[in-house]
Parts: structure tokens; C-alpha cells; sequence
């Protein structure tokens, strides 16, 4: 099993930066493939980016594109998401999650999730 704890949300005006971090514990970390997922009030949750066990490859949902960057580091047992350019479209509640074979945007698919951490952005 793998227990997942994100960090780093806050609040932020438009146009600014946020990096969040996911920490994790548990069966070794660069087993899994790991995703960031957000969800908005009201509204599904949804694949924002993706990257692979070794984090040779990532994947990022088109909003994000180009503004937001997905990394992991296996030493530390922690994933993070940089995100640049922020827009009030990206307040929700983003959240890690690991699956253990490869990475896709499926929320189904992932095995283990994190609590959660909250962020808004301000126009």
C-alpha cells in the first residue's frame, strides 16, 4: 500500500505560481506511476498530468499545457506540480494518486489517493 499527503495549496491572484507537493510512504514510491487530479464545486473530478515510474515521460490535459509541470523525485519518495500562470479556472481541489502499472488519465485506474489540498486562484 501507499499512503499519499499533498501539500502546498494556498491562495494566489491570477497570473501567480503555486508548487504542490505529494508525499508519500509505504511500498517503494518508484513502483507506481503517479497522476495530479483536480475537482472543482460541482463538478467531476479530472486528469490534470500524469508521469511515469521513472519520470522519463509525462502527460498533461490540455488547459494545462505549456503553464503547468509534473516531477517526481524516487530519492525523496515525493511527486510535485509546478504551477505557472495560474487562472481563477484552476481553483479546486487537487489531489495525488499512484497506480501501479502504467500512467494514464483515468481516475478509475488510479489505486491510492491523497486528502487533497485546496487551491484558488483569484481574478
Amino acid at each position: 500500500q501507499a499512503q499519499l499527503v499533498e501539500s502546498g495549496g494556498g491562495l494566489v491572484q491570477a497570473g501567480g505560481s503555486l508548487r504542490l507537493s505529494c508525499a508519500a510512504s509505504g511500498r517503494t514510491f518508484s513502483a507506481y506511476a503517479m497522476g495530479w487530479f483536480r475537482q472543482a464545486p460541482g463538478k467531476e473530478r479530472e486528469f490534470v498530468a500524469a508521469i511515469t515510474r521513472s519520470g522519463g515521460s509525462t502527460y498533461y490535459t490540455d488547459s494545462v499545457k505549456g503553464r503547468f509541470t509534473i516531477s517526481r523525485s524516487n530519492a525523496k519518495n515525493t511527486m510535485y506540480l509546478q504551477m505557472n500562470n495560474l487562472k481563477p479556472e484552476d481553483t479546486a481541489i487537487y489531489y495525488c494518486a499512484a497506480k501501479s502499472a502504467t500512467y494514464n488519465e483515468y481516475v478509475s485506474s488510479y489505486d491510492y489517493w491523497g486528502q487533497g489540498t485546496q487551491v484558488t486562484v483569484s481574478s
